[in-house]
């Protein structure tokens, strides 16, 4: 046995049985433990972003680490971008990352690199094994750190780690710390401002925002007239019969709006909201000046005991949930003429299988879908949690890997899209059930809205350059049909409807470029 099978024993005795990969030489062995291991899954990502935000996408849904494998520090630096919109999920991820030989590292070789401190600003935990014999220990504390703070742990593999013998050993699961309890006192100061009678708005997130637990939080609003928040969960099981929590407006004007009469807010799992960037002039953080903020729980707590615990407190265990709304997006008019980002959402929204999987890196081709989301199918919702693009292709090839048995919907925007092409190569390698919708509007729009926001109207040649890519314009039926996924151009909504009814039937990777 060499460090790297027990790396792999260690992984599989606590339930790990994926692993998204990109490696180079110096992970060789490990790769070579992996093939003797056939209880382990291996995932190829073309690109290192790929490969993170698939393991970001996998255990958002099958709630457990999935395993990934970079090469070196230039590996994990091209993962680092969608480990960031990991971290920001909280998504339980094992980053494994080689590394030269430990007495290699005294010569400086082209790809030696500070790890560390690559790792570092996306990781809940970092860790080296420097040993065979380190490696058991420091992967089971990767694995208690990815899972009980919710994170990315990244263990540092070295070489002669891998490649070295290791005392005979099968591993067993390791025993998780219990999750630590919320406080009673937060509880009863958020009860009695409940009882109160103020205006109150509670903040979700985490695994408040899965069924069970809103529908606790529908009947604590429903108890007392608190409104219920959300802002940019990881994973929110939405659509008709479950309760619905308004999302923070991402424009900064509306999110001020939405907020300025609540005279306190309690964080179940939610953060305080605060705007994605600085304008000129507008505040950055949401919330009124003097309102009050109770952190009553956070990610790492049991959010359905204190959502129950609250309830319990106030008496509304008992209260019909508020903030439900019947399945009727599917009597909505069938839109035809011109292909608009109201009537694509229209079209999706009535379509809509139950059970799936919507992945969204769509912003201003969103149209009527978060009002229309209230009354589509049940469904999960996979955001961009942490803002850097490029998550949504790979994000639904894990998702798909996951839950193979339902139907993932992707909403991807043309721009980022491009960030993790690659990733539709993925998808058809593992025969992911992924519809991915690319809305084609050839250029960067979210980003010219933010050049209205800094109050910037009229784009010159060096502007538009850099905000349009329609010259030359991206054949994204090429580009699919290049690794391996059939595609379709819709530039009619009768074309995306045809298209849209053919993409939700196949069992495999189908690609829609809808041209708005």
């Amino acid at each position: 046995m060499n460090g790297a099978d027990l790396l792999c024993d260690v992984l599989l005795a606590n339930d790990v049985d994926v692993c998204f990969a990109n490696p180079g030489t110096s992970e060789m062995h490990f790769v070579a433990a992996l093939d003797r291991k056939p209880q382990m899954r291996c995932v190829l990502g073309l690109f290192e972003g790929v490969v993170t935000a698939a393991a970001d996408g996998y255990a958002r849904m099958a709630d457990k680490p999935a395993a990934t494998l970079l090469h070196l520090g230039p590996g994990l630096a091209n993962g680092l971008a969608n480990l960031h919109n990991a971290r920001r999920a909280r998504t339980p991820i094992i980053n494994v990352v080689g590394d030269h030989a430990t007495y290699h590292l005294k010569y400086d070789a082209p790809l030696t690199s500070d790890i560390d401190s690559l790792a570092r600003p996306m990781s809940q935990w970092v860790g080296r094994a420097t040993s065979a014999d380190d490696v058991r220990g420091k992967a089971e504390a990767a694995y208690v750190a990815a899972v009980r703070e919710r994170g990315v742990a990244t263990l540092i593999l070295h070489a002669d780690a891998a490649w070295g013998e290791a005392t005979a050993q099968t591993p067993s699961p390791v025993t998780l710390p219990t999750q630590p309890d919320f406080s009673r006192d937060a509880l009863k100061a958020a009860a009695q401002v409940l009882k109160g009678g103020g205006r109150t708005a509670l903040i979700l997130g985490g695994r408040a925002m899965r069924a069970d637990a809103l529908d606790l939080a529908g009947r604590i609003s429903a108890a007392t007239g608190a409104a219920l928040f959300t802002q940019r969960a990881a994973r929110w099981e939405r659509g008709a019969g479950r309760v619905t929590p308004q999302a923070v407006p991402y424009p900064i004007d509306l999110a001020v709006e939405a907020f300025k009469s609540f005279s306190t807010v309690i964080l179940i799992g939610g953060r305080t909201p605060v705007g994605f960037f600085a304008y000129p002039g507008k505040p950055g953080d949401l919330l009124p000046q003097g309102c009050e903020v109770i952190e009553l729980a956070g990610v790492e707590h049991d959010l359905f005991a204190v959502l129950d615990a609250l309830a319990g407190e106030i008496g509304a265990v008992t209260t019909k949930p508020a903030g439900i709304h019947d399945f009727t997006a599917r009597d909505l008019p069938t839109p035809t003429g011109k292909l608009t980002p109201d009537a694509m959402s229209m079209m999706v929204a009535r379509a809509l299988p139950e059970g799936a999987i919507l992945v969204e890196e769509i912003l201003t081709s969103i149209g009527k879908l978060g009002s229309l989301a209230p009354t589509m199918a049940p469904h999960d919702h996979l955001p961009l949690t942490g803002g850097s693009i490029g998550i949504g292709i790979p994000l639904a090839a894990g998702a798909a890997i996951a839950c193979p048995d339902r139907k993932v919907v992707s909403l991807q925007a043309d721009g980022s899209g491009m960030y993790t092409v690659q990733g539709l190569w993925t998808q058809a390698r593992e025969r992911a059930n992924v519809l991915t919708i690319i809305a084609s509007n050839r250029g960067y729009s979210i980003l010219k809205g933010e050049m209205r926001n800094v109050g910037v109207n009229d784009f010159g040649r060096n502007a538009r350059r850099m905000l349009d890519i329609d010259d030359p314009a991206l054949d994204w039926c090429a580009l699919a049909k290049g690794m391996g996924v059939e595609a379709v151009r819709a530039e009619s909504c009768e074309d995306f409807a045809r298209a849209l009814t053919h993409g939700l039937r196949q069992n495999g990777p189908f690609l829609i470029e809808a041209i708005l």
